[in-house]
């Protein structure tokens, strides 16, 4: 039996939109390269086509990686929950480091949508383990690889 993937409104259409297109452009364009590679000649020295076969195992794996995570799903939309106040998944939170003084937001996502460079995190990543069920005002002590560092919760959003 397989396991709930949490995921964001937005992450579920993200993937269906990758999907489609893999589907609909990607593929269709890599049959027509094999086409093509084909009608050059003999198979065994073509790279053409080996590149093309290629990228079709990838197109493909990853069309499967993809409908596997979206028939798992559990899409999570915090807009439609009451805002109790407490950091839970799909939430946006602001904390402070209460030693450095610097401000931080994030948005606690899926693994598949998850991107620190814009702020998104993973649920299962030290800082979102940390910051779960906190509410604002309370104080996350989360351990990381330069010791414990302790987070003011600022700033809780359903959104």
């Amino acid at each position: 039996m397989s396991t709930q993937v949490p995921m964001t409104v937005q992450g579920a259409e993200a993937l269906r939109a990758e999907l489609t297109e893999l589907k609909t452009v990607t593929r269709p364009r890599i049959v027509a390269d094999i086409a093509t590679a084909r009608e050059h000649g003999d198979l065994k020295e073509n790279a053409e086509y080996h590149a093309a076969r290629e990228q079709q195992g990838f197109c493909e794996g990853r069309i499967q990686e993809i409908e596997a995570k979206l028939s798992n799903v559990q899409i999570i939309d915090v807009t439609k929950l009451p805002n109790t106040g407490k950091v839970i998944f799909g939430t946006t939170v602001t904390i402070l480091n209460v030693e450095t003084d610097d401000e931080t937001t994030y948005h606690i996502v899926g693994e598949d949508e998850a991107n620190f460079k814009i702020g998104k995190i993973s649920i299962g990543s030290p800082i979102a383990r940390g910051l779960i069920g906190k509410s604002v005002d309370d104080i996350a002590k989360i351990q990381t690889p330069a010791g414990v560092v302790e987070y003011e919760i600022l700033e809780v959003l359903y959104r």
